[in-house]
């Protein structure tokens, strides 16, 4: 196997992962409802029984250099967000651990949206029907897209860790 650069890697991870946003724009977010009608803005990315999103190596250190070109003071928000978030996680099961993402800003948004979003909150969205919700297999496919990608860049696979650990453990 030939290796590749992270930033490599991370530009054909970001470019997959915005064809594939747009996948899921077109096919199925037309069913969901849309987030400006949300009677609490982001609750389904800070509800800490809800977000259980695990992340990559590549894509951390993808959310990482996003996080870098941020002004100082939405970062330091974002860091401490980060640092209580996983000092949690480190001391729970992490097979039962829940967090609130630790990128998104009620004012901002998403902090990683269309730069560096996770997976798996690309194929989110308030679906009213389970009939309506994008297939498992197309989320799958992506993730290893991803993992291969990873390999070529790091010669490995380690295992996904939840979003705050994966973004300290990766800084």
């Amino acid at each position: 196997m030939k290796l590749i650069s992270e930033q490599k890697a991370i530009e054909l991870a970001n470019a997959r992962k915005a064809r594939f946003a747009a996948e899921i724009g077109e096919r199925f977010e037309h069913r969901a409802k849309s987030c400006v009608t949300c009677n609490v803005k982001g609750s389904c990315c800070t509800d800490v029984h809800f977000v259980n999103v695990r992340i990559t190596r590549l894509e951390a250190r993808a959310i990482n250099a996003v996080l870098s070109e941020l002004p100082e003071e939405v970062r330091e928000r974002v860091e401490n967000r980060t640092r209580a978030s996983a000092a949690i996680l480190k001391n729970e099961k992490r097979a039962e651990a829940k967090f609130a993402c630790p990128l998104f800003e009620v004012e901002l948004g998403c902090l990683v949206h269309g730069k560096a979003k996770p997976l798996p909150c690309i194929t989110h969205a308030c679906y009213e029907r389970p009939e309506h919700l994008p297939p498992d297999e197309l989320l799958a496919a992506e993730e290893q897209e991803v993992l291969r990608l990873e390999r070529r860049a790091y010669g490995r696979n380690l295992a996904a860790l939840p979003i705050p650990i994966a973004i300290e453990t990766y800084r």
